[in-house]
């Protein structure tokens, strides 16, 4: 019996030699693939960049033996099937020395995604994401959305979901839970909105 899905099937091999071929004809394409469906990343805007500034000084200042490395792609989903690249991931500041273009996600505390302006960033950065990286079991994801104004905290990944979601607006000081154990001022992210 063959089971048909409104989806097509795509080795995740094969989608690895597709993104780097598209990276290297196209300058600037990046390429996830979640759920298995191939989908394009945004490039970020110098607002976007700032954003992650910001938070590399602070993870600087209060873990200096992690690094937030930019722009990482990372095996993410149940069974590493999926591909993902976040605006950057908190870890140890030589866990991905000698991995190729997807590092496994094992010393990865946390993701970072600061939203961008196109129109899937909603159903991307809400939904697949957080989904992906609970699946992989992550400790703590970090979305800074930047037409709400609002940073959303995802902390205790069950294997499916993560369990603890802690939404404020931008001027609250949320805190990111152990493992990582940094509270975050926000009131400067309202200078990098439209």
């Amino acid at each position: 019996m063959t089971v048909m899905t409104d989806r097509p099937h795509m080795l995740t091999e094969d989608f690895e030699a597709v993104a780097r071929i598209a990276a290297r004809e196209r300058e600037g394409t990046r390429l996830e693939f979640i759920d298995g469906i191939i989908r394009s990343k945004a490039m970020p805007d110098g607002d976007h960049g700032m954003i992650i500034q910001w938070l590399t000084r602070i993870c600087m200042q209060h873990r200096p033996e992690l690094w937030l490395h930019s722009g990482q792609g990372i095996k993410a989903q149940e069974y590493r099937a999926g591909r993902a690249i976040p605006d950057a991931v908190l870890a140890p500041a030589k866990a991905f020395a000698g991995q190729g273009d997807w590092v496994d996600p094992d010393p990865i505390l946390m993701p970072v995604e600061v939203t961008s302006w196109d129109s899937d960033t909603h159903r991307r950065d809400h939904v697949e994401k957080p989904r992906a990286y609970a699946e992989t079991g992550i400790p703590v994801y970090l979305l800074i959305d930047r037409a709400k104004c609002e940073i959303s905290v995802y902390s205790q990944p069950n294997g499916r979901r993560y369990e603890n979601t802690r939404i404020v607006a931008y001027g609250k000081d949320p805190e990111l839970p152990d493992p990582i154990g940094i509270t975050l001022q926000t009131e400067v992210l309202k200078d990098w909105v439209r």
